[in-house]
């Protein structure tokens, strides 16, 4: 039982929390959990008055005030008289230091009462970023685009980290208040807009949320709780505890936020950032109560959990008797993403080391959705990963690019400015037509001419710290010809170029790949997705033709046969059925029986 017994009356399912604020049918009642603090007072600044608040068992503070309206604006005080901004506040008006606002959940109305979600096996995910999707940056004028990506084709979007963070730019990884729409995007109500309109023509939204760490500024719940615990680091410093003393608390806070998403927002699945970094020794793992969580609490529409794991471990993405996964639906696939990276690109540097001259794991990862099984990789240093060919292909998601293969580089290029149409266009057909669930990158379609760059605007006291971090992080990494000093990560220039210029779709180049993928996505409609379900375990083998040359194969789940011939190198290879009954897809060239350098061919063979 929850140490405080709620008042049902006037409560709604969507608000239903003991975190923060709830309506009530005369007032609001504010809660906080603040065991390190000796009292705790509530301050209103709109009603201009401090009241204190009663203490309960374990730490929990709460008050109930009558005058209490949506609008006004608090802080709670703690008993040295520092004011703190709600640690569960739905929106932060002023920025992650400042006051926190009353929000009514139940004032918006929705409109998408019918809206039921989808099957993962249809979904084709495009990834955006709210402050540069658009020219300004908001999630109302994310909702203007919404047809452009209806007449893509994509499914889905998924949405990067929207939690307050200090500061009016960043990627959204530094979040410090986890229940707070970003108040440079819009208010709340503008966020569940977005939601509604993309349901209302039929797309699925997803938000990236990260649970291994907090932003280095605004978060002020460590003051006066056990936030974090320092027996265990991660690259942001202590890691969250999960596990230790007062564990239980923040355990449950992550719960409740991740259902608020879900439930209050309406959001259709969420994809978790860097779950290798959440820290937790204890006996059940914060993944497997979140997940089980999740999916006891919502109403029955589809929703879709997605990791991502850098320690590859395929267990977490178990599928039940029929199909259904246990847990997680899916993880990224960086060996799909790095392997073909390195292939077509010829970089080895970085984490590209451990994938050099290595076609069987462009192979191994396409049939099995992981390329390191266990074996040691030497440039990590280590052995990675766990057996995988168990899992169906859906439970993986592939990808050219997204906002960490981008924006970790130095001067943030996409694909499109390291290599050659074609080769953008061979990577496009093979994972946009292959099993695995695809997510393209916003502007992606296109070839965007703009950046995705790293940008923080997180105050002057921590710029040059995080300046110095970005160039020793970068410092081994070499320069094309022409580049000099990246950006600086602080400017608001880099932030500003990264803005989308959603004219240039139209033209040239730009028109041609926005053709190009657009036919990939309506095949992939037609004769991919309908064969996805059923699909299960070891349906996926692969050969080596050449040393640059792989076959794939996948049993599909209607009993057709899939197959894949990719030359990832300028030499044609001969022999290869190029034109067959079966064909579906060539991108590149080919004569007779020979596949032309950088090319690929598809075919399906449908039951007889």
């Amino acid at each position: 039982m929850n140490e405080i017994s709620f008042r049902r009356v006037g409560l709604q399912r969507e608000q239903e929390t003991k975190f923060g604020t709830q309506m009530l049918s005369d007032g609001v009642r504010f809660r906080l959990w603040a065991p390190f603090s000796e009292a705790v007072s509530l301050k209103i600044y709109d009603l201009e008055m401090t009241v204190p608040m009663t203490a309960a068992a374990r730490g929990w503070y709460e008050v109930e005030v009558e005058e209490a309206r949506p609008g006004m604006r608090y802080r709670f005080v703690l008993e040295n008289g520092q004011e703190v901004p709600d640690p569960a506040s739905r929106f932060q008006p002023e920025d992650v230091d400042g006051p926190s606002e009353i929000i009514d959940p139940r004032n918006y109305a929705w409109q998408d009462g019918g809206w039921r979600g989808q099957p993962w096996e249809e979904t084709i995910i495009y990834e955006i970023h709210i402050g540069t999707f658009t020219p300004e940056g908001t999630f109302r004028a994310a909702i203007d685009k919404l047809d452009t990506l209806l007449e893509l084709g994509v499914t889905a979007i998924e949405i990067m980290p929207i939690a307050d963070f200090a500061g009016r730019w960043n990627w959204g990884y530094d979040g410090a208040h986890l229940f707070s729409p970003d108040h440079t995007y819009g208010s709340p109500e503008d966020l569940k807009a977005l939601v509604d309109a993309a349901h209302g023509k039929g797309l699925s939204v997803f938000l990236d949320v990260v649970y291994n760490h907090f932003g280095p500024k605004g978060n002020y719940l460590g003051v006066y709780a056990p936030l974090m615990n320092a027996e265990h680091q991660t690259p942001w410093g202590p890691a969250v505890n999960f596990d230790a003393e007062g564990s239980a608390v923040i355990r449950d806070f992550v719960f409740a936020n991740a259902r608020y998403w879900l439930n209050e927002y309406r959001f259709d699945g969420l994809r978790f950032d860097a779950v290798h970094e959440i820290r937790d020794f204890g006996p059940r793992h914060l993944l497997q109560d979140l997940a089980e969580q999740i999916r006891a609490s919502t109403d029955g529409r589809y929703i879709h959990l997605v990791a991502e794991n850098a320690d590859n471990q395929a267990g977490w993405l178990k599928r039940r008797d029929d199909g259904a996964p246990w847990l997680y639906e899916a993880q990224w696939s960086d060996d799909i993403h790095h392997s073909l990276h390195t292939a077509l690109t010829g970089e080895t540097f970085w984490y590209y080391a451990d994938f050099d001259g290595r076609t069987d794991l462009v192979g191994r990862s396409l049939a099995e959705g992981l390329g390191w099984q266990g074996e040691r990789m030497e440039h990590e240093g280590r052995e990675k990963g766990e057996p995988s060919a168990f899992l169906p292909p859906t439970a993986f998601v592939s990808y050219a690019q997204n906002h960490d293969q981008i924006g970790n580089r130095p001067f943030g290029e996409r694909i499109s400015h390291l290599v050659d149409e074609a080769r953008v266009r061979l990577w496009a057909a093979i994972y946009l037509l292959s099993p695995q669930i695809p997510m393209l990158f916003m502007g992606e379609e296109w070839g965007a001419k703009q950046p995705f760059q790293f940008f923080s605007d997180v105050g002057d006291d921590l710029a040059d710290a995080i300046r110095r971090g970005r160039e020793e992080e970068m410092a081994s990494f070499p320069r094309r010809e022409g580049q000099g000093v990246p950006p600086d990560p602080m400017a608001k220039e880099t932030f500003l170029s990264c803005k989308l210029d959603w004219a240039d779709r139209v033209e040239g180049e730009h028109a041609r790949f926005l053709s190009i993928y657009r036919r990939l996505i309506a095949l992939r409609k037609k004769e991919i997705i309908p064969r996805l379900y059923g699909m299960s375990g070891y349906n996926g083998r692969f050969e080596l033709l050449t040393d640059k040359a792989v076959r794939v194969c996948w049993l599909m789940g209607d009993g057709s046969e899939l197959s894949l011939i990719a030359n990832l190198s300028d030499e044609p290879i001969e022999g290869v059925d190029v034109r067959g009954s079966d064909h579906l897809w060539l991108e590149g060239s080919a004569s007779g029986d020979t596949l032309g350098g950088w090319s690929a061919v598809f075919h399906l063979k449908k039951p007889d």
